[in-house]
């Protein structure tokens, strides 16, 4: 069966991007209900860190933007404890809009160099 629309286009974006352990990928994963970030060194075929928004508390009241903000900044927050500065960033075929840009501009916030 031939990959169709998203998986197509995040197999063609993982043949360019590769993350190291000097410049691990931060993939994020998006579902309807939550917004996941994982920081992967593809090398030793690891994640390094994880974080998601159902990890969150006091979510109810927010939207998911806002939410995805808050994933952004949180995984910036704990790379940086475990001294990551820069990532590839991994968009995994979903466009730069939305949930993914603002869990981007978050991770940016953080302190996360891409």
């Amino acid at each position: 069966m031939a990959l169709r629309g998203r998986k197509k286009r995040q197999q063609s974006i993982r043949k360019k991007l590769i993350g190291t352990t000097d410049r691990p990928r931060l993939c994020v994963f998006r579902s309807n209900r939550y917004i996941y970030a994982q920081v992967i060194d593809d090398t030793k075929q690891k994640v390094m860190l994880a974080c998601s928004s159902s990890n969150l508390k006091d979510t109810k009241d927010k939207k998911k933007i806002e939410i995805a903000t808050e994933v952004g900044k949180m995984i910036g927050k704990i790379a940086a404890e475990k001294g990551i500065k820069r990532v590839a960033f991994d968009r995994a075929g979903y466009r730069y809009h939305g949930r993914v840009k603002a869990l981007a501009e978050g991770a940016r916030a953080a302190g996360l160099e891409f």
